[in-house]
């Protein structure tokens, strides 16, 4: 049984999607994935997960195969896998917002025709959309939340525009009957599970956070993107939220000029290679002061491709057992920014109770 999946934004997370299912396809069942929580979940392996349509606006992507436009300029995320010929073909889609002051450097939007995407959707019998669009596309991410809502295919919302954790939007989605998993993907092990988990060991051994930050670079089109600090806002927003929302679930706080959590720049040698540095400093006994500074490197999109395949198969748990919403559990565990935030064990175990009740 398929799970048929849509992608808006064919750029190097969709990349790393493709090339993962792609990867993974022909591998035995019950054998551990390197990645996913489980091989199979529920009753969906990866090789259920099909990709039936595809959206884009660069002309460099619309028109071609999936299979080609995952690999086209300027995405640059680390080949993994030989894809074959899919017979997916990516089609236009609005601009809208979609497209910012530094990325119309490096994407020149296709002039073909834009067809209906209820259509493609309903044509092709997704069931799931992914949104992978930049950060800061607002306009764009709701267009499509429209187009879910109209097409009753379920969300996941990938980027940090606020819909699963927004009460208006979730409850538009609730009262259709439609699926909903958000918001801003959490990688496998980026920087901020790290940062979480970090700041989580302090409070467990009696160590307030005094102050923090988290610095992070990169070369791909995601941080060019994020150069235009205005649609940087709301990723801010949500990697910021992450952090001291673990703070706030111990019953302490941290005083906004005291935490700084962002991107910081673009070095496009990097290509899609993230450099995060995490410092935290605090006291142990005595109120002695001492702080922690981490390094970490890691190939931005595949570290969050699993992630996401692991959000598509729970989603169309939620599906298959007619609930309908924002799915709180699978939220809180895949995303930076869910509707209830938890700490990252209590999320694991939740969404393990959300896979035992809802597998068939």
């Amino acid at each position: 049984m398929k799970i048929k999946i849509a992608v808006v934004g064919i750029g190097n997370c969709a990349s790393s999607l493709v090339q993962g299912l792609e990867y993974y396809r022909d591998q035995k069942p019950g054998k551990e994935i390197v990645g996913l929580m489980h091989s199979v979940i529920g009753a969906y392996k990866i090789s259920d997960i099909e990709i039936v349509a595809a959206f884009d606006v660069n002309s460099t992507k619309v028109g071609k195969d999936l299979s080609e436009a995952i690999f086209a300029y300027p995405n640059n995320t680390r080949i993994f896998s030989k894809v074959r010929k899919s017979g997916v073909i990516v089609q236009n889609s609005p601009v809208l917002d979609g497209v910012g002051k530094y990325l119309k450097k490096v994407i020149k939007p296709s002039l073909q025709n834009i067809p209906d995407p209820k259509k493609i959707l309903k044509e092709a019998g997704a069931q799931i959309l992914i949104n992978f669009l930049p950060v800061g596309s607002q306009r764009a991410t709701e267009y499509w939340a429209e187009v879910c809502l109209a097409t009753k295919v379920a969300l996941i919302n990938c980027i940090p525009v606020f819909i699963a954790s927004d009460n208006k939007w979730a409850k538009r989605f609730e009262t259709a009957g439609v699926v909903l998993i958000g918001d801003d993907i959490k990688s496998q092990v980026g920087a901020t599970i790290v940062h979480r988990s970090l700041v989580n060991l302090f409070l467990d051994r009696g160590m307030p956070i005094d102050r923090t930050y988290q610095l992070n670079v990169g070369g791909n089109t995601d941080f060019l993107n994020m150069l235009e600090r205005q649609r940087l806002d709301s990723k801010k927003i949500s990697k910021t939220k992450s952090v001291v929302s673990q703070i706030s679930l111990r019953n302490q706080s941290i005083a906004s000029e005291d935490i700084h959590i962002g991107p910081s720049d673009y070095v496009s040698w990097l290509n899609d290679n993230k450099v995060a540095y995490i410092r935290i400093e605090s006291r142990h006994f005595g109120d002695i002061p001492m702080n922690l500074e981490v390094r970490l490197s890691v190939e931005d999109s595949p570290n969050s491709a699993g992630v996401v395949i692991d959000a598509i198969r729970c989603c169309k748990l939620g599906i298959d057992n007619g609930v309908s919403g924002s799915l709180i559990a699978p939220s809180s565990y895949f995303m930076k920014s869910p509707p209830t935030q938890f700490t990252d064990s209590q999320a694991k175990s939740k969404v393990e109770e959300f896979i035992n009740q809802y597998s068939l």
